[in-house]
């Protein structure tokens, strides 16, 4: 899992390079939002033979199908974001660097995982 903070007021694919830069093991489905909707994303994956699911824009000119099936396994995402979220120290964002609060994200995440793994 990789984690990166951008400000709030930027669009979502201006972190997806962030993220996807050095991204181990190559990833071979990309499940994502509207807001990553972008010929360029969708490009970067093609060249990376990366199979996408991201619904179009109500924008978009050339129409774009998504398998649906397979991109309701994106609700796995949202929920641990929901999870993330439980803990109140990251919905609320109290600390002061964003070094901070991205370890405080890595010790939720963490804390998740031991709990997923003792069910």
């Amino acid at each position: 899992m990789r984690t990166e903070i951008t400000p709030g007021q930027t669009s979502d694919y201006l972190g997806f390079d962030l993220v996807m830069a050095d991204n181990l093991p190559e990833p071979s489905v990309l499940l994502a939002d509207r807001g990553y909707d972008a010929d360029s994303i969708r490009g970067k994956m093609e060249a990376r033979d990366v199979f996408t699911q991201i619904p179009m824009r109500k924008s978009r000119k050339m129409r774009v199908g998504v398998d649906h099936s397979l991109y309701s396994l994106r609700n796995l995402v949202e929920r641990c974001f929901n999870n993330l979220k439980n803990a109140r120290r990251v919905a609320t964002r109290y600390d002061n660097t964003a070094e901070s609060f991205l370890g405080f994200i890595d010790i939720t995440s963490i804390r998740l995982w031991v709990r997923l793994l003792s069910t």
